[in-house]
Protein backbone atom coordinates (compact mmCIF):
# COMPACT_ATOMS: atom_id res chain seq x y z
CA UNK A 1 0.00 0.00 0.00
CA UNK A 2 1.33 3.44 -1.24
CA UNK A 3 1.57 6.32 0.95
CA UNK A 4 2.41 9.62 0.54
CA UNK A 5 2.79 12.24 3.27
CA UNK A 6 2.96 16.45 2.78
CA UNK A 7 5.13 18.39 5.01
CA UNK A 8 6.43 21.93 4.90
CA UNK A 9 3.48 24.33 4.05
CA UNK A 10 2.66 27.64 6.28
CA UNK A 11 2.70 31.26 6.44
CA UNK A 12 4.99 33.50 4.26
CA UNK A 13 5.47 36.91 2.41
CA UNK A 14 4.99 37.30 -0.63
CA UNK A 15 8.75 37.10 -2.16
CA UNK A 16 8.91 34.72 -0.18
CA UNK A 17 9.93 31.00 -0.32
CA UNK A 18 8.91 27.49 1.12
CA UNK A 19 10.06 24.04 0.58
CA UNK A 20 7.53 21.07 0.47
CA UNK A 21 8.13 17.73 1.27
CA UNK A 22 6.41 14.55 -0.06
CA UNK A 23 7.32 11.07 1.39
CA UNK A 24 6.18 8.47 0.15
CA UNK A 25 6.30 4.55 1.19
CA UNK A 26 4.92 1.22 0.21
CA UNK A 27 7.19 1.89 -3.14
CA UNK A 28 9.64 3.53 -3.61
CA UNK A 29 10.44 6.75 -6.58
CA UNK A 30 11.63 4.55 -9.35
CA UNK A 31 8.33 3.09 -9.22
CA UNK A 32 6.46 6.15 -8.86
CA UNK A 33 5.89 9.28 -10.56
CA UNK A 34 4.77 12.02 -7.93
CA UNK A 35 3.33 15.28 -9.28
CA UNK A 36 2.17 18.36 -6.97
CA UNK A 37 -1.10 19.49 -7.50
CA UNK A 38 -3.08 22.50 -5.84
CA UNK A 39 -6.71 23.87 -4.98
CA UNK A 40 -7.44 26.87 -3.35
CA UNK A 41 -11.16 27.73 -2.61
CA UNK A 42 -13.86 28.14 -5.37
CA UNK A 43 -11.09 26.69 -8.49
CA UNK A 44 -10.51 23.62 -9.83
CA UNK A 45 -6.98 21.20 -8.76
CA UNK A 46 -4.48 22.80 -10.58
CA UNK A 47 -1.02 20.97 -11.64
CA UNK A 48 2.23 22.26 -10.25
CA UNK A 49 5.09 20.23 -11.28
CA UNK A 50 5.94 16.69 -11.78
CA UNK A 51 8.72 14.28 -10.97
CA UNK A 52 8.61 11.20 -13.45
CA UNK A 53 8.77 7.95 -12.15
CA UNK A 54 12.66 6.93 -12.10
CA UNK A 55 14.55 9.23 -13.78
CA UNK A 56 15.23 13.07 -13.84
CA UNK A 57 12.60 14.02 -15.87
CA UNK A 58 10.79 16.84 -15.03
CA UNK A 59 7.48 18.97 -15.62
CA UNK A 60 6.30 22.38 -14.94
CA UNK A 61 3.30 24.41 -15.24
CA UNK A 62 3.46 27.60 -16.66
CA UNK A 63 2.57 29.72 -13.87
CA UNK A 64 5.40 28.30 -11.59
CA UNK A 65 7.78 27.50 -14.78
CA UNK A 66 11.00 29.78 -13.45
CA UNK A 67 9.86 29.69 -9.24
CA UNK A 68 9.31 26.13 -8.27
CA UNK A 69 11.52 23.51 -8.29
CA UNK A 70 10.55 19.52 -8.10
CA UNK A 71 13.64 17.24 -6.98
CA UNK A 72 13.80 13.87 -5.10
CA UNK A 73 16.07 12.01 -2.58
CA UNK A 74 16.00 8.77 -3.56
CA UNK A 75 17.51 7.69 -0.56
CA UNK A 76 14.50 9.16 1.37
CA UNK A 77 12.14 8.60 -0.71
CA UNK A 78 11.11 11.80 -0.84
CA UNK A 79 9.86 14.69 -3.41
CA UNK A 80 10.74 18.53 -2.74
CA UNK A 81 8.60 21.32 -4.50
CA UNK A 82 11.10 24.46 -3.55
CA UNK A 83 9.21 27.45 -3.89
CA UNK A 84 10.43 30.77 -4.48
CA UNK A 85 9.07 34.42 -5.22
CA UNK A 86 5.83 33.30 -4.04
CA UNK A 87 3.21 35.09 -5.35
CA UNK A 88 -0.44 35.55 -3.23
CA UNK A 89 -1.63 33.52 -6.28
CA UNK A 90 0.46 30.62 -4.78
CA UNK A 91 -2.08 30.50 -2.03
CA UNK A 92 -3.94 26.92 -2.04
CA UNK A 93 -3.61 23.47 -0.45
CA UNK A 94 -0.88 21.49 -1.80
CA UNK A 95 -1.35 18.25 -2.81
CA UNK A 96 1.23 15.67 -3.95
CA UNK A 97 -0.02 12.74 -6.06
CA UNK A 98 1.86 9.35 -6.63
CA UNK A 99 0.96 6.93 -9.54
CA UNK A 100 3.12 3.75 -11.04
CA UNK A 101 1.31 3.35 -13.99
CA UNK A 102 0.68 6.97 -15.74
CA UNK A 103 1.50 8.11 -19.33
CA UNK A 104 3.28 11.50 -19.90
CA UNK A 105 0.26 12.69 -21.83
CA UNK A 106 -1.60 12.21 -18.48
CA UNK A 107 0.97 13.46 -15.98
CA UNK A 108 -1.51 16.70 -15.74
CA UNK A 109 -4.83 15.32 -15.26
CA UNK A 110 -5.69 14.64 -11.30
CA UNK A 111 -7.65 11.82 -11.84
CA UNK A 112 -4.98 10.20 -13.14
CA UNK A 113 -3.45 9.30 -9.91
CA UNK A 114 -3.92 6.31 -7.55
CA UNK A 115 -2.62 7.98 -4.56
CA UNK A 116 -2.82 11.28 -2.70
CA UNK A 117 -1.50 13.08 0.34
CA UNK A 118 -3.97 14.59 2.85
CA UNK A 119 -1.99 18.55 1.48
CA UNK A 120 -0.38 20.75 3.01
CA UNK A 121 -1.80 24.14 3.54
CA UNK A 122 0.48 27.04 1.82
CA UNK A 123 -0.64 31.00 2.15
CA UNK A 124 1.27 33.98 0.75
CA UNK A 125 0.25 37.45 2.21
CA UNK A 126 0.51 40.87 0.16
Amino acid sequence: QVQLSESGGGLVQAGGSLRLSCAASGRTLRDLTITWFRQSPGKEREFVAAMWRGGQNTYYADSVKGRFTISKDNVKNTVYLQMNRLKPDDTAVYSCAGDSRLILSSVRGHRNYDYWGPGTQVTVSS
